[in-house]
């Protein structure tokens, strides 16, 4: 039976800095995925909310054009948030400025859980978890720059102003190792310097995507911070059965979406089907690789088509699991240089793109 309950709206902070989501089905920031042509098909196919890539507070600080690039809001994004990454305060304070200056963004999310090694040498990413004393310092300085921030916020596409003001929320890793569990201390320092919603990723610094996510601490720190603000759960969530399963097992406000999604964009939809109806029906393989030539679309929109191109051979060989003879694509999809190329790598299903546009 369906328990309506898992399936709710989400609010993230409070006062002028509030945000509330219809929904708390979440695309989590995944490095070189996450861009504005994926987050819009995942919205398509049932997200509530997206966050982008992890983005450099040094490279934005230094004006980096690409950098910026990375923040753009998705044609089909109801709301979004900007994960930022550094491990300077005044740098990251500097850089939580220029995403208000620069998009519509209505939150910003700060990093604590990148595994790989030239981000945590920077003091950044997992290295915040490690150290709870320099993730205070950080979430401090984001928060004091988005309250005092008085400049302009650029307008949606109606002509209204984004917020002024927006909550600050942070991702955590359990730990650094086995030996060195520190989420408890660290959800402490990111609630006293104002965090208005953590995410955990049940892995440590260590494990980095290898083993097996440990939802039972994330059940605690749901007990821990309740009911001082929203905690979401990611990792090891690949199904919505999965998802089910860890909103039921650990009373987190809501579930991010990370590899699960990636060429399954409907896991989304899916998932919600699961949670209100009982069940969910299978997408059809015409549907999937539609949403694929959506997304390449964006990505020719946005980098040009020799670019857009290569990046999808990876997407779509992703988009073709499972498909009959998802082998045979797959051998010819990593040749593709051109949409023309795709379209005929595609040819033999129905209801795709036709002719020499998208």
């Amino acid at each position: 039976m369906p328990d309506s309950t898992l399936y709710h709206p989400v609010t993230i902070g409070t006062g002028d800095s509030v945000l509330r989501l219809q929904g708390n089905l979440f695309l989590a920031p995944v490095a070189g995925y996450s861009d504005r042509a994926f987050r819009s098909v995942c919205v398509s196919g049932g997200a509530d909310f997206c966050y982008t890539e992890m983005v450099s507070s040094e490279a934005l600080s230094r004006g980096n054009i690409k950098t910026e690039d990375l923040m753009r809001r998705a044609p089909a994004e109801k709301a979004y948030a900007v994960q930022i990454f550094g491990g300077n305060p005044d740098t990251m304070a500097q850089a939580a400025r220029i995403v208000l200056e620069k998009t519509t963004a209505e939150c910003i999310d700060i990093n604590g859980g990148c595994p790989v090694p030239k981000i945590i040498k920077t003091q950044a990413g997992s290295a915040l978890t490690r150290d709870p004393e320099h993730l205070y310092d950080i979430v401090r300085a984001v928060t004091d720059a988005v309250q005092s921030y008085t400049g302009p916020r650029p307008h949606y596409a109606d002509g209204t102003a984004a917020p002024q003001h927006v909550p600050v929320t942070i991702k955590i890793r359990t730990g650094w190792d086995a030996a060195h569990i520190t989420w408890k201390q660290a959800a402490t320092r990111a609630l006293d310097a104002g965090a208005a919603a953590i995410t955990l990723h049940g892995r440590t610094r260590a494990q980095g995507y290898e083993g097996k996510a440990d939802w039972n601490i994330l059940k605690e720190l749901v007990s821990f911070v309740r009911p001082s603000v929203p905690v979401f759960g990611s990792g090891d969530v690949f199904t919505p059965e999965a998802a089910k399963d860890m909103l039921e097992q650990t009373g987190c406000a809501g579930v991010m979406f990370a590899r699960g999604a990636m060429g399954h964009p409907f896991i989304f939809r899916q998932t919600r089907q699961l949670l209100t109806e009982g069940s969910y029906g299978a997408i059809p393989e015409q549907e999937r690789i539609r949403a694929g030539f959506d997304e390449l679309a964006l990505l020719v929109q946005d980098h040009g088509e020799e670019s857009a191109c290569r990046e999808m051979r990876k997407r779509f060989c992703a988009y073709s699991k499972g498909i009959a003879g998802g082998a045979e694509l797959r051998r010819n999809i990593i040749s593709c240089n051109t949409v023309e190329d795709y379209k005929a790598v595609f040819a033999g299903l129905s209801d795709l793109p036709a002719g020499g546009s998208l």
